[in-house]
């Protein structure tokens, strides 16, 4: 099997975050019998390479051919013949039953690229189409849907109030685009929690930039951190930068952060398993439909000669859960944090000659260890969950709480309380006097009203000191183990 690597980007789902898009797509124009694989980078047009794409049985065209025109001379009203031909395509799109193989027509796809080429501006989220709902796979770090309180596995039912049942995935995203500053409410279902939440998110612009780098001093030692919030086209470059600074700065470990991060191209991946995993061992295997197997080695010279500790969470995936795996299988290295999303294929676009594509799962990678993660993820060697009050749902109210309610979102603000130290003395949503005097002291803490109710302020300023934990390394548990095996 000989798989061009610049024609493979992992790609976990589909970006509402990046705007004109850091994650392009490994492109195929089928016209007729031939497809020509191209990279569409950039806007530049497809350059055109033979090759036989597909043998159909003249009886299934046969067939196809018969209830096509059986249906569109014989139904009982006039129907559309593009339209039969397009449900027919999304009919065997559906049969696979991969979220990850959909199809866009012409308008859809026009519409997107457009969107794509307009601007940088967006929520900062990944979504799949997974069950057939639009599923969160991951927000970015920092980016709006983070700090509105968006999580992976949030499944989006509505977009300011429209159902988003029986849309495409690319159709729901082209809603939830728009300008920086404006506002989009997604009403979301949240695993655990009986009722819709609707989450108000600011867009905004999201940057580009995908590697920081940091120098942690502990126990005497010097640690470097680099965080890879996505695999895009300069990651590699910029993790290779960054991490030749902090070995010129003299480190004792390295720290890999790759928590959110949603995935991207593979050849950005491989790169980076280049400069750090040791040489001769896999980095990923991919495999296509015949079994046959590709293995991608690492040619690094000399292995580190510190420790490196990677940091996974749920959503952590595709080119982040190769990178990670391949750490732990490869380079015998910890991974520390709570199992991955679990993503193991491989997509391709095919521009079907007319202006629409079909996305379509063409390969599966299997870790460095010749394993496969999908849905299944990627299990650290040391599992660490956050504090308890970094997993609340957001505090929704229609009217103030006060002293001798019970309620929900009581409950959800005495658990963020009792994080951020303002004991209320029970997280069972009694409204309670200690539950009172935690509100009032957090209040005036925050130099705002002391009522000693729970109130929009009160609720939006708990939100954002939640987020503001989040961003908090003093509070950050899986970081502070990485810390810790690396100083100890």
């Amino acid at each position: 099997m000989n798989v061009n690597k610049a024609l493979l980007p992992v790609i976990i789902a589909f970006s509402i975050l990046i705007g004109a898009g850091g994650m392009y797509a490994g492109m195929m124009i089928v016209s007729g019998d031939s497809a020509s694989p191209v990279v569409d980078q950039n806007g530049e047009p497809a350059q055109e390479v033979n090759g036989s794409i597909m043998e159909t049985s003249n009886d299934h065209v046969e067939k196809f051919n018969a209830a096509y025109n059986l249906i569109l001379e014989r139904y009982y009203r006039e129907v559309e013949g593009d339209k039969l031909l397009e449900g027919a395509i999304s009919g065997m799109l559906e049969t696979l039953e991969d979220p990850y193989s959909v199809y866009m027509d012409e308008q859809t796809a026009r519409e997107f690229m457009e969107s794509l080429d307009a601007s940088f501006e967006g929520i900062g989220a990944e979504v799949s189409m997974t069950n057939g709902r639009v599923t969160i796979v991951a927000p970015f770090r920092d980016s709006p849907a983070e700090k509105a309180g968006l999580r992976p596995n949030d499944q989006i039912l509505m977009v300011d109030g429209e159902d988003v049942e029986g849309l495409s995935l690319y159709e729901a995203v082209l809603k939830i685009r728009g300008e920086k500053g404006t506002t989009v409410t997604l009403t979301i279902h949240r695993p655990g929690v009986s009722d819709p939440i609707d989450f108000d998110v600011v867009r905004d612009e999201i940057p580009i930039e995908t590697v920081y780098s940091d120098l942690v001093e502990e126990n005497g030692k010097r640690i470097g951190v680099i965080e890879l919030r996505s695999f895009s086209e300069n990651t590699a470059q910029r993790f290779q930068e960054e991490l030749a600074s902090l070995e010129e700065e003299g480190i004792d470990g390295l720290i890999i952060d790759v928590r959110g991060n949603p995935g991207g191209y593979l050849n950005s991946v491989q790169a980076i398993g280049n400069l750090i995993i040791p040489g001769g061992q896999p980095i990923v295997q991919i495999e296509d439909r015949s079994g046959n197997r590709e293995r991608h080695l690492s040619n690094l010279s000399e292995e580190k000669p510190y420790p490196i500790v990677g940091l996974i969470n749920e959503g952590s995936a595709s080119a982040s859960e190769i990178l990670a795996a391949a750490l732990m299988e490869a380079g015998g290295h910890e991974i520390v944090g709570t199992p991955t999303f679990g993503k193991g294929t491989v997509q391709q676009s095919l521009r079907m000659g007319d202006g629409s594509e079909i996305k379509l799962t063409l390969y599966k990678w299997l870790t460095s260890g010749g394993n496969f993660i999908n849905e299944t993820g990627v299990e650290p060697t040391i599992e660490v969950t956050q504090p308890e009050f970094f997993y609340v749902s957001p505090i929704n109210l229609e009217e103030p709480y006060t002293y001798d309610m019970n309620n929900e979102n009581i409950a959800t603000a005495q658990i963020i309380l009792d994080g951020l130290g303002y004991d209320p003395g029970r997280v069972d949503g009694y409204f309670d006097q200690n539950t009172e005097a935690a509100i009032r002291t957090f209040q005036e803490a925050m130099d705002i009203d002391v009522t000693g109710e729970l109130d929009s302020t009160t609720a939006e300023v708990l939100q954002a000191e939640v987020i503001n934990s989040i961003q908090n390394r003093e509070l950050d548990n899986q970081f502070n183990k990485a810390l810790e095996i690396l100083t100890r």
